[in-house]
């Protein structure tokens, strides 16, 4: 999840710089040909874009980063550099079998990456780089060796042996990757025989992994490789959906954005800014008159966040345990709407989410004739009241206890004060309280956390108390394996350092 977390912000940036540096939007609006306000969209342009042109390095850095235990700063230079290390072996490799291409790079599966000719691994090439990296330090990041070499031990091994690795990599992506291009074409092309049928699992697939935290791993493959589609633009070949709409996003000859993003993209804007608003509405109808005021809070701050951000799990997870049968109907309605994105051409692409944001950025700033995003709010009202009918029917019929409609009901703890840092004492508090419910700092061996949940590997699951740490403010807490799982929403980054700096004066 950090890479994903700086795309927003270099989405941001290119979408807005290259929207209105665009030559026809320019050509269209008078007041926008002014030179230093173009200048000053071509900056914001290129700095968003180079992020993207260059995900592969950050996805290496990021997964060692995300992976690493402790020292995490040396993981990602050895990640870095071994990234570097692996594009020039295979570099290498391709010049001494003389399969070096000397031009139309991207018909032999070949591309430039930071400057090196090599295969185009794309963002896989560097979630392999980081995830041998981050494998490596937690394992020798405390190594000691004989005395005369013992500046090199402990964390300056890393980007040692991990550069040597790097070079196994190289040669091993040297010998199979072509065949992996072969088949991730052949796989792409597969998806795409399967016309709207497979797009209805796509967007199904996708929902029902939401609760496992495995829907990065679904959807990433599609946005970010050939998996996804290839295509041409400005003399430079783009893999994965999301590669390519931001590709086209600050190219002037695109009419009509790819129709991949129809397929693997858009369908989040009708579910996150409609469906599941009125879902929130049929739970707050549906809950008992004494309960409203408390429930109408909870589903107006989920349904806003869903809304405005794309983020669904603090709306989700109020419904998912409690009744299970409303996610998976809620997973066939996502389904449909991707479906129907795919039917009718709806190419609005996004960073990560389906929110108000992303929809004014690459949807209505783009103009209806590159996305048809007029069709979102229109298929969107339907959507409102199919999931608030749908759902309401079934709440009342099969007497779900969604919120409100349980015997009791409390108040949900205030885990977000308003200022953290003018209560650390709050935040305090929460950390031990979450430790604790943990099992201790001892029973704890990995922290980390994604958009919305903490994700813990701890030493004994049977320590874990579920109940305390629900009191904490916890959506749901989910136990697989040695890991725990505790959805706190979108401030549960502030949670993980706080809960870091207290483990560190224990």
């Amino acid at each position: 999840m950090l890479p994903i977390a700086v795309l927003p912000a270099a989405g941001l940036l290119l979408g807005i710089g290259g929207a209105l540096s665009n030559a026809n939007t320019v050509a269209s609006y008078p007041f926008l040909q002014v030179t230093w306000l173009q200048q000053i969209f071509t900056v914001m342009s290129s700095a968003g874009s180079i992020v993207f042109d260059n995900l592969a390095l950050i996805f290496a850095i990021g997964v060692a980063v995300g992976l690493a235990r402790a020292d995490k700063g040396t993981a990602a230079l050895a990640a870095g550099i071994a990234y570097l290390v692996m594009n020039a072996t295979i570099n290498a490799m391709l010049i001494n079998s003389g399969t070096l291409a000397g031009e139309n790079l991207a018909s032999a599966g070949q591309g430039m990456v930071l400057g090196i000719q090599s295969l185009q691994t794309g963002v896989l090439g560097g979630i392999l780089v980081g995830l041998v990296t981050a494998w490596l330090h937690n394992r020798y990041n405390k190594i000691e060796l004989p005395q005369f070499l013992g500046f090199f031990g402990g964390s300056r091994f890393i980007p040692i042996v991990s550069s040597f690795a790097a070079i196994f990599i190289g040669a091993i992506l040297f010998l199979i990757w072509p065949t992996v291009q072969l088949g991730i074409a052949q796989l792409g092309s597969l998806v795409d025989r399967t016309g709207y049928l497979g797009t209805f699992f796509y967007g199904f697939a996708l929902r029902m992994l939401g609760p496992l935290g495995l829907h990065h791993i679904f959807y990433l493959p599609f946005w970010q490789t050939g998996l996804g589609g290839t295509l041409e633009i400005g003399g430079k070949v783009y893999e994965g959906t999301q590669n390519i709409f931001f590709a086209q996003l600050g190219d002037p000859l695109t009419e009509k954005f790819y129709s991949g993003t129809s397929r693997f993209m858009s369908g989040r804007f009708i579910t996150m800014m409609f469906g599941l608003l009125g879902a929130a509405l049929a739970i707050y109808h549906t809950a008992k008159p004494q309960h409203k005021k408390v429930v109408g809070g909870l589903m107006l701050s989920a349904a806003l966040t869903s809304f405005l951000t794309g983020i669904t799990e603090p709306l989700e997870f109020s419904f998912l345990f409690i009744a299970p049968v409303l996610y998976v109907i809620h997973a066939i309605f996502d389904g449909l709407a991707f479906m129907l994105t795919h039917i009718f051409e709806i190419t609005i692409g996004q960073t990560f989410s389906g929110g108000l944001i992303d929809f004014i950025l690459y949807g209505i700033l783009q103009g209806n004739a590159k996305t048809n995003w007029i069709l979102v709010p229109i298929i969107g009202i339907v959507w409102f009241f199919l999931y608030y009918f749908t759902f309401r029917f079934l709440i009342v019929k099969l007497k779900l206890k969604t919120p409100g409609r349980e015997e009791k009901i409390q108040s949900e703890p205030d885990v977000t004060s308003k200022n953290t840092n003018d209560s650390p004492k709050t935040g305090a508090a929460r950390s031990i309280a979450i430790v604790n419910g943990l099992g201790g700092v001892d029973n704890i061996k990995d922290l980390d956390c994604c958009a919305t949940r903490l994700r813990v590997s701890v030493m004994d699951i049977d320590k874990v108390e579920k109940d305390a740490l629900v009191a904490t403010g916890a959506k749901a807490v989910l136990l697989v394996g040695s890991g725990v799982q505790v959805i706190y929403g979108p401030q549960v980054t502030v949670i993980k350092n706080e809960i870091e700096e207290y483990m560190e004066t224990e």
